[in-house]
């Protein structure tokens, strides 16, 4: 073989292999460019349809002209969070496939950060699936006023991961929603009425009819307590030291700590008015002398 042979060989082999270059890469920017296009378009679709499903919890009630429920509206943007991005990982995986990359060791990967993300954050899982929990069964609701996990107050907004709690000293706590929905929950507002309960202590040398009567007079009179049920008065304990005569008063649940301060300050100015003791403890102490 002559020079002249040899570089014929070696130009014509450049000339091959830029052509074929060319044509891969004309053919892979094509795929690019489809591929560009296809992920702005369903990236469009995708945040269209998250937009679609947050905007559902936010109907207008007709009735009310308010939120209908208000935790519809938090799991609604959950769930419209969780498909929008779920929705965007597989499309990006399908275009990086499209284009000839293996994503055999990328879908691995993927599962591998899910698994490790999937451990450290167990506690906040757990918060999740309490969040998910409570909106569906709704063992209470925006604005009730509720005891759990040690704490008490209205509710502020029921977060995926937690509750937000405004006590009546205008303090705000977040509960864990895992311990909240495995906890005990007491839910002062979900019945429209409630049950007052007193107990009164008088002397054994007064006249118990006659407080008796006294006690009725003040129930049947104050606007706030409700005569159906009517309020139940009777003697209810022979004590140590007094006689204890159990009230109980069937009120309004907006209208409970009105109707127990204003008949505890009633009963007292009637009972003095009357004569009628209130015992309260007392000690004796004897002095003995040898």
């Amino acid at each position: 073989m002559t020079w002249n042979e040899f570089w014929a060989m070696v130009g014509n082999w450049f000339i091959d292999a830029g052509k074929n270059i060319v044509a891969w890469g004309a053919n892979t920017g094509i795929k690019v460019i489809i591929a560009l296009v296809v992920m702005f378009i369903s990236f469009k679709i995708i945040n269209f349809v998250a937009r679609k499903i947050e905007r559902a919890g936010d109907k207008k009630d007709k009735e009310k002209g308010k939120v209908h429920v208000k935790t519809d509206k938090t799991i609604m943007k959950t769930l419209a969070y969780i498909l929008k991005l779920t929705l965007k990982i597989v499309v990006t995986i399908c275009l990086i496939g499209y284009l000839g990359i293996d994503t055999s060791g990328l879908t691995a990967l993927i599962a591998s950060f899910g698994v490790c993300i999937g451990l450290a954050v167990n506690g906040a899982l757990s918060n999740l699936a309490g969040g998910v929990l409570i909106i569906l069964t709704r063992p209470f609701r925006v604005d009730d006023y509720i005891e759990a996990q040690g704490y008490a107050g209205t509710v502020a907004d029921i977060h995926i991961t937690n509750t937000k709690l405004i006590t009546p000293d205008n303090k705000v706590i977040y509960v864990p929603n895992g311990p909240l929905a495995n906890g005990n929950i007491v839910n002062y507002s979900e019945k429209d009425t409630r049950r007052v309960d007193f107990s009164f202590s008088i002397s054994y040398s007064d006249d118990h009819e006659k407080a008796i009567a006294i006690l009725k007079e003040i129930c049947e009179n104050h606007e706030l307590v409700l005569q159906d049920p009517a309020p139940f008065i009777r003697m209810g304990e022979h004590g140590a030291s007094s006689i204890n005569i159990t009230t109980r008063v069937w009120v309004k649940s907006a209208d409970y700590w009105t109707v127990h301060f204003d008949i505890l300050e009633k009963v007292k100015t009637e009972f003095d008015k009357n004569g009628i003791e209130i015992p309260f403890d007392q000690l004796d102490v004897h002095i003995k002398n040898d």
